[in-house]
């Protein structure tokens, strides 16, 4: 059986764990229709019974909650042991998690109290004797098989891996109570208190499956105004380089990089960024780059799908005009 544990917000589950269903649905189907399971723990935003019904439609079949004074506040050695404590209820031989802070470090955790090899950022399966698995390692930029031979397998699911998709055939998704005992020890260290998010005006940088980034081309802090416009006609967030985060011409929560965000989108539009290996280690995992550049020699062109050679501010202002044109707008 396979375990997926489920993170969420006031919409249900996020995106990344349906991902992670979905995943887990093609790893089933493999093995020959094994059921699929899913844990959550703690009291999700909304409604619990909403959240099985969402999680039926993906394939899940029960959906143990977790629920105690333990989880009243978010702590990975706590969240572990649930996890465990389920997965020994279930038998499951898989568990898995989507490829976020909190998944990554709730599956070391389980990975090291099991005593077997964890995979991180996995974007692939082939074969299931042995069950090797793909994943992405130095940011992003190289991908390497590994196999894990030990059971339970425990991995986590890149962002943007495959796409969300509710199964052919609903889960029954029927609750299943659980007050799992933890241990003084795993409350050590717990979330106590948070800061509220800072405004964020990529849009949702990490998740966003459109991305236009600028570099130094943009050529100061008032040279963005037509990468936001077209930010705004792809429905999609912004990003930047260090060096723009470092010149103080955006804020540094927009920074995609090797010290910034690592992004997944269909699409990175990547406008006079050079494509240093501390940026490419940010965006490597994007399914199509574009690059806009004056330097046909830049490493991001040499590294993109496809790229158009010429000023930033020449090229994006048309294509937003086109876009336009396109929708009736001007």
């Amino acid at each position: 059986m396979i375990l997926v544990l489920i993170e969420t917000d006031a919409t249900g589950a996020v995106e990344v764990s349906r991902e992670t269903l979905t995943f887990a649905r093609d790893l089933s189907a493999a093995g020959g229709g094994v059921p699929i399971d899913a844990v959550v723990v703690g009291d999700p935003a909304g409604s619990v019974d909403e959240l099985a019904s969402q999680l039926a439609a993906y394939g899940v079949r029960d959906v143990h909650h977790a629920t105690g004074d333990a989880f009243s506040a978010y702590g990975g050695a706590a969240w572990a042991s649930a996890v465990q404590s389920v997965r020994e209820t279930t038998g499951s031989v898989v568990v898995t998690a989507a490829g976020t802070p909190r998944g990554m470090e709730v599956m070391a955790h389980l990975a090291a109290r099991l005593g077997v090899a964890m995979a991180a950022n996995v974007v692939a399966f082939d074969g299931l004797a042995p069950f090797t698995v793909t994943r992405q390692v130095v940011g992003g930029s190289v991908l390497e098989d590994m196999v894990l031979d030990q059971r339970p397998a425990v991995f986590t699911v890149a962002g943007h891996a495959v796409e969300a998709a509710p199964a052919a055939t609903p889960g029954d998704g029927r609750l299943v109570p659980a007050s799992p005992e933890i241990a003084a020890a795993d409350l050590v260290a717990r979330v106590v208190s948070a800061d509220p998010p800072q405004e964020d005006l990529s849009g949702g940088l990490k998740t966003a499956r459109v991305v236009v980034g600028g570099g130094r081309g943009a050529g100061s802090a008032d040279g963005f105004g037509d990468l936001i416009e077209l930010r705004d006609l792809l429905g999609g967030a912004l990003g930047v380089s260090r060096v723009v985060t470092s010149l103080g011409w955006r804020p540094h929560h927009e920074q995609v990089g090797q010290t910034g965000s690592r992004i997944s989108p269909e699409l990175y539009v990547a406008c006079g960024i050079s494509g240093a290996i501390q940026h490419w280690a940010g965006c490597s995992s994007a399914k199509t780059i574009l690059a806009i550049n004056t330097d046909e020699d830049a490493p991001m062109v040499a590294k993109a799908h496809y790229a158009v050679i010429g000023d930033l501010h020449e090229v994006v202002p048309a294509i937003n005009e086109e876009l336009r044109r396109r929708r009736g707008g001007g």
